[in-house]
């Protein structure tokens, strides 16, 4: 089997952090869906970007409502403005988030990562994570070439995730054994 290149360390990977849902008021705010663990952490960020890497929001101020966040930002200055950015997603360089926790890990962090067999066996690497609405996905581009596969990101199907070690075990579906 051709051995696969390690992944490079991207400590600037975008990592989707909120989502705009649109005007709050007529003076201005946007309110924006925080998927961060605490929703003020998204002014800790500041310089929100879109997923393209271009800038996206620059927030200045917010307050924390059900569900995410009030905030000024510095493009915005009219209600017209934040509703004409309904359903942006704002993104943060994964190295501006606080570091995981021990036994904790960012999803962006698996991609690249290399999947192994439970018994050791190269599989391929992670070349992407979804979320299709029913949890987290992990695509695995095979060792060996060929059209990707996913797999479900439960304990069953990882057993073991080792970010440091770059890898990480994987039961295969059937299909791909």
């Amino acid at each position: 089997m051709p051995h696969m290149p390690e992944p490079k360390p991207n400590p600037d990977r975008l990592v989707l952090v909120g989502r705009v849902s649109g005007a709050f008021g007529v003076k201005g705010e946007v309110r924006i869906r925080a998927y961060t663990a605490e929703p003020l952490a998204l002014l800790d960020y500041r310089d929100l970007r879109r997923a393209s890497g271009e800038p996206g929001l620059t927030l200045l101020s917010g307050r924390v409502v059900k569900d995410g966040v009030i905030a000024r930002a510095a493009e915005i200055g009219v209600k017209e403005e934040a509703d004409a950015l309904r359903g942006l997603d704002l993104y943060a360089p994964r190295s501006a988030l606080p570091p995981a926790g021990e036994d904790e890990f960012y999803l962006t962090d698996l991609i690249g990562l290399e999947a192994r067999s439970p018994s050791g066996a190269r599989l391929g690497r992670i070349a992407a994570v979804h979320d299709f609405g029913a949890g987290d996905v992990l695509e695995i581009a095979p060792e060996a070439g060929g059209p990707t596969w996913l797999v479900a990101f439960t304990d069953a199907n990882a057993p073991e995730v080792h970010v440091d070690q770059g890898w990480i075990a994987l039961v295969p579906p059937a299909e791909v054994e």
